[in-house]
């Protein structure tokens, strides 16, 4: 993690700055909390937020009072001084600051999806180990869409054309979007989040960026900051950035990677490979193993919409299988070339919809059930394959929500609080989907069924 950060320091950064917002990720990872004064911020005045709005759904509704306290009480959010920042897109100066979410009673709140990562990690410390994280992240860039019933749009380019979707990795600055990316580059630096690479992906106006790997809640936290300045900087720029899973028929959907590997404290060693031989050690498989039995039942934290089982149509780009593989990206697990200190596995498996906090917390979680109970992996993957039942992944919301609900597993890992308020709120999100009709039917059994 970051230094710490004393509050003096903290005073020369934020002078002049009039306004913080204090957020916290709810269970969708969308940025939640209250805007205070920088003078309220720096003298350390208590800031409370209701519990409830931590299972929030994406509508804006809240399930039954019963998930998150029958008083709907407070929690308190406490800022985490090494990740206050001053914003570098808005003209009158004004910060950020991510916050964990602690009940009253000094406790992390069981709610918080980034209370339940840094859970996870601290398990790892308990057997003397660090998990290092890297994620990747795809997204599209599109015209304000005014009409939700007409389809996204990418932006006019310099010559006058909307792209058609054959710029896969190319460097052409013919988008007209070279503005963009330089103040989204700046924007990263300034809030101290290091790049290592941008793309253009397959899809129309599609790209990605890859993180630098690191501390797990770091990365996470770094992801999350980074999509709301993703946000922010094209609004500025005349455009919208959109990490809906699969927001265009017919082209391939938005991933969120991660890769994942451990280390034992205090060093760079690998557990995944032995010291002396270069070879995978019984971690390594059992971490993979943990992965295939755990994943299924948890599939609804890395794909919490009914638009994440869209992306799952394109099984190439977004394998629905809990197959692994040395570097096929059909499998839902690829084993990345390199070389045997950097041996990780990929997790291909969650959207760019999903939670950054939810999704690393259930990768790791599920590895680690795997080391402790030496879950032994299938035979890897080879070629073109068919994924066993076994291994394949729910295909529809309703079905992921189903295995979720009847995982003991699940509330063993994350807490039954945790588990009923998010299965409460994907309900809700389920509901509301289905009490809408959508073009297609309309458009073909309206007139012929």
């Amino acid at each position: 993690m970051n230094a710490p950060v004393s509050l003096g320091s903290l005073a020369e950064r934020l002078a002049g700055v009039g306004d913080v917002e204090c957020v916290t990720p709810d269970l969708n990872g969308i940025p939640r909390g209250k805007v205070m004064t920088g003078e309220g911020f720096l003298a350390d005045r208590r800031l409370q937020l209701a519990r409830g709005v931590l299972l929030q759904c994406v509508m804006g509704g809240y399930p039954e009072a019963q998930y998150y306290g029958s008083d709907d009480g407070d929690l308190v959010l406490r800022p985490l001084l090494d990740q206050v920042h001053v914003l570098p897109w808005i003209e009158r100066p004004r910060a950020i600051a991510i916050c964990e979410a602690v009940e009253l009673d000094g406790q992390l709140s069981g709610l918080s999806t980034r209370a339940l990562l840094s859970r996870v990690v601290e398990r790892y410390a308990e057997r003397g180990w660090a998990p290092v994280v890297a994620t990747e992240l795809e997204f599209f860039l599109f015209e304000p869409n005014r009409d939700d019933t007409q389809p996204f749009q990418p932006p006019v380019g310099l010559d006058g054309r909307r792209e058609a979707g054959y710029g896969a990795f190319s460097v052409s600055t013919s988008s007209g979007l070279k503005p963009f990316f330089d103040e989204l580059a700046d924007t990263m630096a300034a809030l101290g989040i290091p790049r290592d690479t941008f793309m253009h992906e397959m899809g129309v106006s599609q790209y990605e960026i890859n993180f630098v790997h690191g501390d797990p809640l770091l990365i996470a936290d770094q992801t999350f900051l980074f999509k709301h300045a993703l946000h922010e900087v094209a609004l500025k720029h005349g455009l919208i950035a959109v990490c809906m899973a699969k927001p265009l028929a017919r082209v391939p959907g938005c991933s969120m990677h991660i890769h994942q590997s451990v280390v034992e404290q205090g060093s760079s060693n690998n557990i995944f490979t032995d010291a002396d031989t270069g070879e995978a050690t019984a971690h390594f498989g059992h971490f993979i193993g943990g992965l295939q039995q755990c994943m299924g039942e948890l599939t609804l934290l890395m794909a919490p919409y009914i638009n994440s089982y869209q992306r799952f149509c394109h099984a190439y780009a977004s394998p629905n299988n809990l197959c692994w593989s040395h570097d096929n990206r059909s499998a839902g697990l690829r084993i990345p070339a390199s070389g045997p200190e950097a041996r990780r596995v990929e997790n291909r498996l969650p959207g760019a919809d999903a939670n950054p906090y939810l999704s690393v917390a259930a990768s790791l979680a599920a590895g680690l059930y795997g080391i402790d109970n030496q879950c032994e992996p299938s035979a890897p993957a080879q070629g073109e394959f068919e994924a066993p039942d076994e291994l394949t992944l729910p295909g529809t919301l309703h079905d992921a929500i189903l295995r979720l609900d009847r995982s003991t597993l699940a509330r063993e890992l994350f807490g039954a609080e945790f588990v009923d308020g998010f299965l409460a709120s994907k309900r809700m999100e389920l509901q509301s989907f289905m009490d809408e009709i959508t073009p297609w039917e309309r458009r073909f059994l309206g007139s012929q069924v």
